[in-house]
């Protein structure tokens, strides 16, 4: 993987570039057949996380591929299933991690998770090293999810991690911007969507008056915003003094000069979730590859393949995880009778 700034090799699917349809379409496209072993792991603070689980064909080298999702999202996410069952069928032990509550079962403490909270994802990876010594171990973060894996390596520039590589899709790295970026224009539509899956989780605890906070039921009904989300609700449950704070100790962007691991970040310049230019000012680590395409939307990249409509952003992570294969880093060093390597994506 030759780090530095390169121009992904994505075409949208024909009439589909438009950046909210590519936003929208993988919802569309089919899931894969895949099941999932559920794990709760418990955290030293006394709360816990849930674990989903894809096991590897029987008999296969098992490396291990670990998934961390995005703002709401959970196995249930389109690219969460299309990633996990793209890695099972190259022969990885796969595992997502639900932020906490983000899982079937509410968290147990007044806390929830956010762009910047590394804890949980160190833990994690920690307890995995213990429980599959010698297996390399490669990280994704999608989103909000990636912001956090970036902010994680930059947190551990010595390799304490241990990962042999790590990949970050959409990561929102100046997330100021992105709050001032989706309160603009028709992006305004995806923050009422996840506005109103983060109150409906909010709203019985505050009943309930389990949180901490100087908030009332009516007043969280009254936020607009993610950024007044951040400020009455995320900031005090973490310790920011106020959104502002939050978002300058959160944001990875300003970290990424630090990072040394072999890193992948896919990123598409019409993000609507995204301020542009995001990485013109920022500093690129001496393991960081950045791949940015045109158009792809949020999370998006859906491309028109064998005569139908396919996940381009699912092939390019397929294709990372073969090339660290085929180089040593991860085990096996040519991909298993019927997976097929995805050359050119």
């Amino acid at each position: 993987m030759t780090p530095g700034r390169h121009r992904a090799r994505f075409r949208p699917a024909p009439g589909l570039a438009n950046r909210h349809v590519q936003t929208l379409l993988p919802r569309l496209l089919p899931g894969p057949a895949l099941q999932l072993r559920e794990e709760i792991l418990e955290l030293p603070d006394g709360d816990f996380v849930e674990l989903a689980w894809a096991a590897p064909p029987p008999g296969e080298p098992a490396p291990l591929f670990v998934l961390f999702h995005g703002l709401e999202g959970s196995r249930r996410s389109p690219y969460a299933r299309q990633l996990l069952a793209a890695a099972r069928h190259r022969g990885w032990r796969a595992v997502l991690m639900h932020f906490r509550g983000c899982g079937a079962h509410p968290n147990r403490l007044p806390r929830a998770y956010h762009s910047g909270d590394t804890t949980d994802a160190h833990w994690l990876l920690s307890r995995l090293a213990r429980r599959y010594p010698g297996v390399p171990r490669v990280a994704c973060g999608v989103s909000l999810g990636a912001n956090m894996l970036l902010k994680l390596l930059a947190e551990n520039p010595d390799d304490a991690l241990g990962l042999a590589g790590a990949i970050a899709i959409a990561p929102p790295l100046d997330l100021a911007g992105c709050a001032d970026t989706l309160e603009r224009g028709v992006a305004r539509l995806y923050q009422r969507h996840l506005l109103r899956a983060l109150k409906a989780k909010v709203a019985p605890r505050l009943d309930a008056g389990t949180l901490p906070l100087s908030l009332s039921p009516a007043q969280l009904a009254r936020l607009t915003t993610l950024r007044g989300y951040d400020d009455a609700v995320t900031a005090p449950l973490h310790g920011f003094a106020d959104a502002a704070d939050y978002y300058r100790r959160a944001s990875a962007g300003p970290r990424l000069g630090g990072i040394r691991l072999p890193t992948l970040i896919v990123h598409a310049d019409d993000d609507p979730f995204m301020p542009r230019p995001l990485y013109d000012e920022l500093d690129l680590g001496p393991g960081i590859r950045l791949e940015t395409a045109r158009q792809g939307g949020h999370v998006g990249f859906v491309e028109w393949r064998h005569g139908r409509l396919a996940s381009w952003l699912t092939r390019r992570v397929a294709r990372q995880l073969d090339d660290w294969q085929a180089t040593g880093r991860c085990g096996r060093t040519t991909p298993g009778p019927g997976h097929a390597n995805p050359s050119g994506a």
